[in-house]
């Protein structure tokens, strides 16, 4: 299925923020982007990755979900752009330079572009703006913030920034606690705190990222978490979680190295006070009752499966803000 969809006949229109980061979030901002129109569509990414590497500035959660969007993401990686080749990494490597994160010469050309607009004191949100707009992708992608927020991971071998874990340690080291230096100093994203307290909101949809790596770095930034209980629609997350196990990725060791059973109920606590709703692929114990549960299909392999769960969130928050109406009408 290609083309942007139109929405269902009777459902009511409105804003939509997405909160992600990575490419279980960036494969359900591709499904909302194909339901929601673009001017109402508002996706706040995950900045806390972001790093210097061979005096570039990499920002690899806001590049999947652009790349995503654009339809240049490489299916064979999980990351970077589609056709890609590594004719840098190869000389550099030749040369004795730093090779442990890969970076293609289509993907460079990006890194290199956004680091010069950047020194000459443009805003990463200016800069992801204008990319997206060349790429011809009409959704809002917006950084979490344009203040530093790094992701700090402490192990069993001392501290390490994200991607020294993620990529270059490739997640061995056991997890004790997860930090996001500067955080308590960033501001939230002009545009994102802007679209959070529209009063057409429709739904905040928490992508199935990684909570602790992904999202907690959004929500740690000064502010977050207060606009999200300021919010006029309903806060509904999408579990990470599929068949009991995590689809990719550290989730389901740092859960376990954390103390906590990779399961929906933990996911639902891990979030509880923040949302309203949790969409689950299985019915499970343990969710705080106060939490309204969904059971639809998340694994998203194919681009019917992305619109499809994009819908069934969106229509999960109908069903919630339908609840209120019904609550306040049998108190009245």
């Amino acid at each position: 299925m290609t083309g942007r969809q139109e929405l269902p006949k009777g459902k009511p229109h409105g804003d939509v923020v997405a909160l992600c980061g990575g490419v279980g979030g960036a494969k359900l901002a591709l499904g909302l982007s194909r339901v929601v129109p673009g001017d109402q569509l508002s996706i706040g990414v995950n900045t806390g990755d972001d790093f210097k590497h061979l005096g570039l500035h990499i920002s690899p959660d806001i590049d999947t979900v652009m790349y995503t969007l654009a339809g240049l993401a490489n299916p064979e990686t999980g990351w970077g752009r589609v056709d890609e080749t590594w004719n840098f990494m190869e000389t550099l490597s030749s040369l004795g330079g730093e090779t442990w994160f890969q970076l293609g010469d289509r993907d460079m050309a990006l890194h290199v572009e956004r680091t010069c607009r950047l020194r000459a004191g443009e805003t990463l949100s200016a800069i992801t703006a204008d990319i997206c707009s060349r790429l011809g992708i009409a959704s809002r992608v917006l950084p979490m913030s344009d203040d530093p927020v790094r992701t700090l991971v402490e192990t069993e071998t001392g501290p390490m920034p994200f991607q020294n874990y993620f990529v270059e340690q490739r997640c061995k080291p056991a997890v004790r606690s997860v930090t996001f230096a500067g955080a308590e100093r960033a501001t939230t994203q002009r545009e994102l705190a802007a679209a959070l307290l529209k009063p057409n909101l429709r739904a905040v949809v928490i992508c199935p990222s990684n909570p602790y790596l992904s999202v907690d770095p959004i929500l740690a930034v000064a502010g977050m978490r207060e606009l999200l209980h300021k919010v006029c629609a309903p806060v509904v997350a999408v579990s990470p979680v599929v068949g009991g196990k995590a689809v990719k990725g550290p989730m389901a060791k740092i859960m376990g190295e954390l103390g906590h059973k990779v399961s929906h109920a933990t996911i639902a606590n891990h979030y509880a006070g923040l949302i309203e709703g949790l969409m689950v692929d299985c019915e499970e114990e343990g969710i705080p009752g106060n939490i309204s549960v969904a059971v639809q299909s998340t694994m998203m392999k194919t681009l019917d499966d992305k619109i499809e769960l994009a819908r069934a969130a969106l229509s999960f928050a109908d069903d919630i803000t339908a609840g209120r109406g019904t609550l306040q009408e049998q108190r009245a």
